[in-house]
């Protein structure tokens, strides 16, 4: 991947993540679902197989509405693999939530640029701590 292309998919994950995190603090629901594919699935949550965009769809629609979330940001982005149009990366999530609880957590986040040709995630997974080493197995081929 050359410096440039580097660049460029580094700020579209920026842009992404800092819509994710602006939608999501300030519990702007429809913006937010804007962002998930209605294709998504989330994997290594703790009690669930998988978690789909219905899934997805009701937590934000309870969360936002009774305001849970008080802040979200995220860091340390480590792009893993890219196409033109899928991007898969790293980063740690942080939320707090009303009540001052804070938590750090380690996904790997795959946004996929959709027909309409906005980036959205298609795929993310929570990482257990130790396995965040290794997650540079991973290969969008």
């Amino acid at each position: 991947m050359s410096v440039e292309n580097i660049k460029s998919k580094q700020e579209i994950i920026k842009t992404f993540l800092s819509d994710m995190a602006k939608t999501a603090s300030q519990h702007d629901f429809e913006k937010h679902m804007n962002l998930i594919s209605k294709k998504v699935e989330v994997f290594g949550v703790p009690g669930f197989e998988s978690i789909s965009y219905d899934d997805w769809f009701k937590q934000c629609e309870n969360e936002f509405s009774e305001k849970l979330i008080k802040a979200v940001s995220y860091e340390n982005i480590d792009i893993i693999d890219s196409t033109e149009s899928v991007i898969m990366f790293k980063t740690i999530e942080h939320i707090e939530t009303k009540d001052k609880t804070q938590n750090a957590t380690d996904v790997v986040i795959v946004i996929t640029r959709e027909d309409d040709g906005k980036w959205r995630v298609t795929q993310e997974r929570i990482l257990p701590t130790d396995e965040l080493a290794q997650n540079k197995n991973y290969s969008l081929n």
